[in-house]
């Protein structure tokens, strides 16, 4: 069985009011899960960077590793030419093997040179190193200190909210798709959260903008879903200044 309109309204109000209670929930923590959020991000990437040192310092060792080999490999070849310039028959063959224990004398230099180079980037990498860690430390006490003030506030308000939710759960059922698609889009672009909203006083609740009487005659008799021409709310129904002047002039007579 279709719902009535007037039915339609009165259950995507209850949503409304729900949500408007579970939005003070949230309020109430503020900046913080964002200030969490932006905190783990940079950990994050504090933690890549730390990777990158540590991949970058492997580079390195393995490159003077390859040096040291490469001296090792020239010292082999001179003291193998060097035998042999004591045997040379003449003078063509000493100067050939002259230049060869030069240009492996040349090698040595190079690698010697390129495994000081290599050792002074390690340096500066663990430098930069134990300066991120520093970096990361001071980072996580502060995440620990947000995480922990976001915990508090988040279990004082934990039943509540579980209980909000449950009935929330409960309220989607008894509004069409439809609806809920434009109520969760209207609430989407309001600032204050509000996507439903009454006729108060002869204004939108939303926007404060008048509505019309004949307007609010029509919002009254609930045959159709009139939204806001101003904000584009939902008007669920009227409020008369009589009843409200009812409603406080029984307060005060209950105090009396």
């Amino acid at each position: 069985m279709e719902s009535t309109v007037a039915q339609k309204l009165e259950a995507i109000y209850n949503l409304q009011l729900i949500d408007s209670r579970l939005d003070a929930i949230v309020k109430v923590r503020g900046a913080l899960p964002e200030e969490v959020q932006d905190l783990e991000d940079e950990i994050a990437g504090y933690e890549t960077r730390l990777d990158k040192f540590k991949t970058d310092i492997e580079s390195f060792e393995d490159e003077i590793k390859r040096f040291k080999e490469n001296i090792k490999e020239s010292e082999k070849l001179i003291k193998k030419y060097q035998d042999q310039q004591m045997n040379v028959r003449n003078n063509r063959e000493y100067d050939a093997i002259t230049k060869e224990l030069e240009l492996q004398d040349l090698e040595i230099q190079v690698s010697k040179k390129k495994i000081s180079e290599a050792g002074m980037k390690i340096d500066q990498k663990k430098v930069d190193l134990e300066e991120l860690n520093d970096l990361m430390k001071d980072r996580q006490k502060d995440l620990d200190l947000k995480k922990n003030e976001l915990d508090t506030i988040v279990s004082e308000s934990e039943s509540e909210e579980g209980k909000l939710q449950a009935d929330r759960d409960k309220a989607m059922k008894k509004v069409d798709d439809r609806l809920v698609k434009s109520y969760t889009k209207i609430r989407a672009n309001a600032k204050n959260g509000l996507g439903v909203v009454m006729v108060k006083r002869g204004a939108c609740g939303g926007c404060f903008n008048t509505v019309p009487p004949q307007r609010q005659a029509d919002i009254r008799e609930k045959k159709k879903l009139i939204v806001c021409e101003h904000c584009g709310r939902i008007l669920a129904g009227v409020e008369d200044e009589v009843e409200e002047e009812n409603t406080k002039t029984k307060r005060r007579s209950a105090k009396a």
